[in-house]
């Protein structure tokens, strides 16, 4: 029989992913991905699917260094969590960044357990490289083992599809962003409607599917916060006068165009 879980036992399942993290547990954060779970992080760059290529994953990123994660809002979506969140990462250098984030977590059901099936982080690759290199010859140093270690786990392939992150939608689509948000926040209907391409395709607002008329009714007021350009997405924090919200914008592929608005209103907890 299907599980169906409430937001609260998906977010349970999201939360085992930072304490696997803080105990530097490489076996329990792997399995809590189902057999052909994807990887994106950050968006933009080559994704990472199933548990051996996820293991690599861990053992470049995740294994050298202490990650702490400081949570805004935690948002549920039907069998989705999202987290707007902050995180802080201690290299093997010492080095310290701190990086914005938005975390997408899409959670199914496997041999009778909620897993996680993809896992996407919007982040801002070039401003965490220059905060790096902003630390001096410990951000050098730590950059440097990354390089080595993206080589010995992940081959050529690894430092191709992570540099693809470097590229995506970028300025231009976090200016489309503000235009969007500012029309929603003035409830210019028209504006929304034409900066969502002019279709009468819906919008998801935490599953419900809307009209851009009814988002715009919805987000009037709409106060924008922290915006990321990852890959072909740009992510919005904001708060609304009914409580905070996230935005994801998809992008058209090639041009800088809005294809898809998801919103999420359902905070967690």
């Amino acid at each position: 029989m299907p599980l169906d879980p409430t937001a609260t036992e998906l977010r349970d399942t999201v939360l085992a992913s930072p304490r696997a993290v803080a105990a530097h547990d490489r076996a329990a954060w792997v399995g809590l991905f189902t057999r052909d779970a994807v990887v994106n992080d950050p968006v933009g760059s080559t994704a990472h699917t199933g548990h051996d290529a996820i293991t690599r994953f861990y053992d470049t990123f995740i294994a050298p260094n202490d990650i702490s994660f400081d949570v805004a809002h935690d948002f549920a979506g039907p069998t989705t969590v999202l987290r707007d969140l902050t995180i802080t990462i201690t290299m093997s250098t010492g080095a310290r960044v701190r990086v914005p984030m938005h975390l997408r977590y899409e959670i199914a059901e496997e041999d009778g357990a909620l897993r996680i099936e993809h896992l996407a982080a919007y982040w801002e690759l070039l401003p965490m490289i220059g905060q790096l290199m902003g630390t001096g010859i410990r951000g050098l140093l730590a950059g440097t083992r990354l390089g080595g270690l993206l080589l010995r786990n992940q081959g050529l392939g690894g430092l191709t599809g992570m540099a693809r992150a470097c590229t995506g939608i970028g300025q231009s689509g976090k200016r489309i962003a503000d235009q969007l948000c500012a029309a929603a926040a003035a409830g210019d209907a028209t504006a929304v409607t034409e900066l969502t391409g002019e279709r009468d395709t819906v919008r998801l607002w935490a599953g419900e599917s809307v009209t851009p008329a009814e988002l715009t009714a919805r987000a009037r007021g709409l106060r924008r916060g922290k915006t990321l350009a990852a890959g072909r997405s740009v992510t919005i924090s904001g708060e609304t006068p009914d409580g905070p919200v996230l935005v994801i914008l998809e992008f058209d592929p090639i041009a800088p165009r809005i294809d898809t608005v998801r919103v999420y209103t359902d905070t967690i907890g």
